[in-house]
């Protein structure tokens, strides 16, 4: 269920990085609901940004920074940072620290078949620690550190794969389930994949004026509600009016 859970993470991670672009402007029927509200907040978002810059200097010219799903990019910050750190605290406790290569020796001739022999296993153990150093299965605390790579390594740890590591305790099993079921949630949350009712802000009405309520996610096909005319609207249009 774990690694179901994990995996599921760094398969939706892309889809997480699409939505975070500034989504087109909103139409009414919506094409798409998720997109719908994610246009919504980001112009709720950038009416509040050109406010701030006309209070500053009404006169400001000069570049914009591109517009952003806040709510995904906060989604996104934060499932990074759990399971990053989750990654660090399972690496610290479970990974073997690296084998020490052979200590600095002055280079000798080798002139006796012992000499042979202990000169080549020198080598022999250099070689060991390098490839153990640098083997691709180690969590490193310099680069790769992505929500999606600490997602597959620690499912690797949780299926007990090999490499330089010790099996998980129990607790360690749970600490890992915990925090991999609530990033799943919020990332299922910020596509629209969860299950989800919402009512629009007062400055998003229905054409009549009335409230309009958004359902959907699980699978559901996403609907749209007017708590006043009870128009419904779906993806594939308009179905009551």
């Amino acid at each position: 269920m774990t690694t179901t859970t994990l995996h599921r993470i760094a398969e939706l991670w892309p889809a997480l990085n699409d939505a975070l672009g500034a989504p087109t402007a909103p139409t009414w029927p919506p094409a798409g609901l998720r997109h719908y509200l994610a246009a919504l907040e980001q112009h709720d978002a950038a009416e509040a940004t050109a406010l701030r810059a006309l209070e500053r200097n009404p006169d400001q010219i000069g570049a914009r920074p591109v517009p952003v799903n806040l709510r995904v990019l906060d989604t996104m910050r934060a499932v990074e940072a759990a399971l990053v750190d989750t990654a660090d605290r399972i690496a610290r406790s479970v990974q073997r620290t690296p084998m020490q290569p052979p200590a600095p020796a002055r280079a000798a001739y080798a002139r006796t078949r012992a000499d042979r022999v202990y000169w080549e296993d020198r080598a022999r153990r250099a070689e060991a620690a390098r490839k153990d150093a640098d083997d691709t299965r180690r969590w490193r605390h310099d680069t790769g550190r992505t929500a999606a790579r600490a997602a597959l390594w620690l499912s690797g740890r949780v299926e007990g794969c090999g490499g330089p590591f010790r099996p998980l305790s129990e607790a360690e099993q749970r600490h890992i389930d915990r925090v991999a079921t609530g990033a799943l949630g919020r990332i299922e949350a910020a596509l629209d994949l969860a299950d989800i009712r919402r009512e629009l802000t007062a400055a998003h009405p229905c054409p009549c004026g009335g409230t309009i309520e958004v359902y959907g996610g699980a699978g559901a096909l996403p609907v749209a509600r007017c708590q006043g005319c009870g128009a419904i609207w779906s993806e594939r249009g308009v179905v009551a009016a």
